[in-house]
């Protein structure tokens, strides 16, 4: 039936897990793979804050970004780290992100933000900034492409690629406070 969802469609032979994302661009509207969900944690969100990397959140199949929270919002629990801000992408639902972290002051690019200027000003900055630090994961630690097969292929690729992001962080932070 047309608009149907088909959980369990094979698209590749090569690696069977595989889903179509819509990424939205004009010349490729549609790319095979896997949707990881990326959380940083900063002390801060002044230009140039760099945090640590929380172990990337996925599931088999094409989830939207939401649908991943709950589980982000469980290792934030688990490691007993408090936010109070969060900057989303406009992909979120505004409403599930107060309903998760009800005593974080969430900003979702575009559809929710705080009431004073200067915060959202920052947070907005600083979600900016979140797509550079996308850009340079993919470029430098090679998330572009998972170089190994399936899904848990893809998330072993992915948690070495966050683990030398973060320890490059940590090095950079030694150097800075010594």
């Amino acid at each position: 039936m047309a608009g149907e969802k088909i959980t369990d469609r094979l698209v590749s032979l090569a690696d069977p897990d595989a889903r179509p994302i819509g990424k939205g661009k004009l010349g490729k509207r549609y790319e095979f793979g896997y949707v990881f969900q990326l959380a940083e944690i900063t002390e801060n969100t002044r230009r140039g804050a760099r945090g640590l990397l929380l172990p990337a959140v996925s599931r088999v199949g094409s989830p939207n970004e939401p649908e991943l929270l709950p589980t982000t919002v469980r290792e934030l629990d688990r490691l007993g780290v408090r936010l109070r801000e969060a900057a989303f992408d406009g992909g979120f639902d505004p409403g599930q992100a107060n309903r998760l972290l009800p005593e974080t002051a969430a900003f979702v690019a575009g559809r929710q933000q705080p009431e004073s200027p200067p915060p959202k000003k920052r947070l907005a900055g600083y979600r900016v900034g979140a797509e550079g630090r996308i850009s340079h994961l993919k470029r430098s630690y090679g998330l572009r492409r998972s170089r190994l097969r399936r899904h848990d292929g893809a998330r072993v690729w992915v948690g070495w690629g966050i683990l030398a992001y973060n320890l490059d962080t940590l090095a950079a932070r030694a150097v800075q406070n010594a």
